[in-house]
Parts: structure tokens; C-alpha cells; sequence
């Protein structure tokens, strides 16, 4: 199967409507990132039905779950997931990257300037030394630290009122229950990812 086939089977069993513009966008962005990763290693995945499943799906996978949100801060993008499939899918959201990483950001910011991504951000720099004008209303990871540093590293980050939003695999009760005083789960999504065997969750987590 191909990749443009295997990523539209994937999109729609998720149930995404993205048009073709939208999936070349994306398949674009995959071979960019294998492109890289052969001099940068950007990822372990090498293989191109994998970086389809494991990454494009698996980040497109929480869409449906974030109509709600227009401006995100992704803590320790890596290569961009899920933050520039996000952006790529929604030009209506405000998406900024932050990574620590020098080559990690160059490819991101190529990434930006190759797709064309006006709504895209990249910040080179950790995230505690992050400040941006204005605080965001929501704050995502996928695979960057404990649920105790995400949160820790990224409350100033935060509006009043806003949430962070976890990309987990397994459901990881050892680290809600190691929470600081004051935040708490709101909601626990399980995700299923086309192709990908194993578990996945999405967490919302706010200030009590």
C-alpha cells in the first residue's frame, strides 16, 4: 500500500474529513521528516509505513478532541508531533512549538517555511525560560516527561483557566497519582490509532 493510500484509510478511520490539499500537506511533512532524520535523527522510525501509523495518525488521532482549542503551546515538539500535523489540520489554531533541541528546531523551522505554516511558531529555548506576551489556553505534550514535570515546567504557561493536554500511552495512574497539590485529571480519553497495536490515551488535566 502506499503512503497516501495508507494515510487516507488511516484519516478516514479515525473519522477526519481533511481534504486532498490537507493530506498532501502532511505526506509532504512525512518525507520531510524522514528526509531529515537520516542526518538528525529527528526519530527512531525509519520505516515509512511506521512514521504513518506511529506518527501522522497517531497525532492526527486526537483531533476530534480539540475542536474546542485555538491556541496551544507544544512542550518538547522533537519533530513536530503533534504540533504540526495540528497546525497543518486546523489553520484557524495558533500552534507553537518549543524545543531545546538546535538541529531539532532548524528542522522546524524548515518544516514552517517549506509547508507554509503562517500559524506556526518555533521557539528555541526550554521551556522555563518560555515567556510568552500572552498565557495560553491549553499546553500539550506527547512522550516529553512525567505528567509532574509537564505540569510543573509549564504552569506559567497557563491561563486561568486553561488545561494541558497529555498524549500517554499506557493509562499511567503511578503518575496521577504523583500530581502536584492543586491540579486534577478533568477527563481521560482512550484514542485508537489505525495500525497501531497498543494503548493510547489522551488526558485533560486543569488547575482545582
Amino acid at each position: 500500500m502506499s503512503t497516501a493510500k495508507r494515510l487516507a484509510t488511516g484519516i478516514k478511520q479515525l473519522g477526519l474529513n481533511l481534504n486532498e490539499e490537507t493530506q498532501e500537506q502532511l505526506l509532504a511533512y512525512g518525507a520531510l521528516l524522514m528526509k531529515w532524520n537520516k542526518v538528525y535523527n529527528l526519530t527512531a522510525i525509519r520505516d515509512e509505513a511506521a512514521m504513518i501509523d506511529l506518527h501522522l495518525l497517531d497525532s492526527l488521532s486526537i483531533l476530534p478532541h480539540l475542536a474546542h482549542v485555538t491556541r496551544v503551546a507544544d512542550i518538547g515538539s522533537g519533530g513536530g508531533l503533534p504540533g504540526i500535523p495540528l497546525a497543518i489540520c486546523r489553520p484557524d489554531c495558533e500552534v507553537a512549538l518549543v524545543e531545546t533541541v538546535g538541529k531539532k528546531t532548524s528542522f522546524l523551522l524548515q518544516a514552517k517555511a517549506q509547508l507554509g505554516l503562517a500559524n506556526l511558531s518555533v521557539h528555541n529555548l526550554r521551556v522555563e525560560n518560555f515567556k510568552p506576551a500572552e498565557l495560553y489556553p491549553a499546553i500539550s505534550s506527547r512522550a516529553f516527561a512525567s505528567l509532574y514535570d509537564f505540569v510543573s515546567l509549564t504552569d506559567h504557561l497557563l491561563a486561568p483557566s486553561g488545561e494541558w493536554i497529555a498524549m500517554k500511552g499506557q493509562y499511567p495512574q503511578d503518575e496521577l497519582d504523583a500530581l502536584p497539590p492543586g491540579i486534577q485529571l478533568r477527563e481521560s480519553r482512550r484514542l485508537q490509532v489505525p495500525g497501531v497495536e497498543a494503548e493510547r490515551h489522551l488526558l485533560f488535566l486543569t488547575r482545582t
